[in-house]
């Protein structure tokens, strides 16, 4: 397949687009998409004046194709900004266009631009497509560290 695709920041006017996208990678994961008070949440957040997130979108003749969702943490041992992916989605339609591979470069010129020194993502441990797509670039996985979280319900009780 070779589509021709733009990659460019998301505005507002993606806010469908995005949703839908977000929608289709909770699909690929066998999750819940983001319900409706989500929705609102996500297009606040990642397009919003003030947003907590930046979203790029891959576009292919005018239409949204895939994204990436990154946003800054901090290493206290790097003593610098990190960049993370929180998602990393293309569309079955578009899949081996060299479109995610385009998202993730964008990434890492971002990650750079913001002086970061690394950029950090994790993947479902069944997802050997997305696995190997990864180590095809370079990166490496940090088997030493496990990923751990609390949800609403057990913050709440863990704050009290």
């Amino acid at each position: 397949m070779s589509d021709t695709f733009t990659i460019r920041p998301a505005t507002p006017a993606d806010a469908d687009a995005f949703v839908s996208l977000v929608n289709g990678l909770a699909d690929f994961e066998k999750l819940t998409p983001p319900d409706e008070e989500a929705k609102r949440r996500l297009i606040e957040d990642g397009l919003g004046p003030n947003h907590r997130l930046d979203v790029l979108i891959a576009e292919v003749a005018g239409k949204a194709a895939g994204y990436a969702v990154i946003f800054e943490t901090y290493s206290t041992f790097l003593a610098s900004p990190k960049l993370f992916l929180e998602d990393l989605f293309v569309h079955p339609d578009h899949r081996g266009s060299g479109i995610g591979e385009a998202l993730i470069r964008a990434c890492a010129r971002e990650a750079l631009s913001r002086g970061c020194t690394r950029m950090e993502w994790v993947v479902l441990d069944w997802n050997a497509r997305a696995i190997n797509f990864y180590k095809r670039l370079g990166a490496e996985h940090a088997s030493e560290w496990l990923n751990y979280c609390l949800d609403t319900e057990q913050l709440t009780r863990l704050a009290q």
